[in-house]
């Protein structure tokens, strides 16, 4: 069987491959790509794809996400790879909403200063 896809036909895969079949999938997992622009920066997500395999996912994410601008380094994790924390755990994100300790207006040094200095003076 020949793809239609110049992708595929590019990369050279063969869909004859036992390993490569849409029936038992139904559809291609998720990729999710990211992108670096240059060397030390950092990955930034910009997107996904669908795709049989890692391999297919890279190769679409370089068509897709490489047209325009420079391209350091690219990546692709499965969708399904992601552990990420569900919605109704957002209790875990709550933090104490008086952190008085952070603000440098919350001390009254500058009253306690002024005060010894008075104080000082005075003697």
């Amino acid at each position: 069987m020949k793809s239609l896809d110049p992708r595929i036909a590019r990369a050279k895969i063969e869909l004859d491959n036992p390993d490569f079949s849409l029936e038992n999938q139904g559809h291609f997992p998720t990729y999710e790509v990211f992108h670096q622009k240059k060397r030390g920066a950092q990955h930034q997500h910009v997107g996904i794809v669908h795709a049989p395999n890692p391999e297919m996912a890279m190769l679409y994410a370089k068509e897709q996400y490489t047209r325009r601008g420079k391209t350091a380094n690219l990546w692709v994790v499965a969708s399904s790879e992601i552990f990420a924390t569900e919605y109704f755990d957002e209790d875990m994100f709550e933090n104490t909403p008086d952190k008085k300790h952070r603000d440098p207006t919350s001390y009254k040094v500058m009253d306690k200063i002024k005060a010894f200095k008075e104080n000082q003076q005075n003697q």
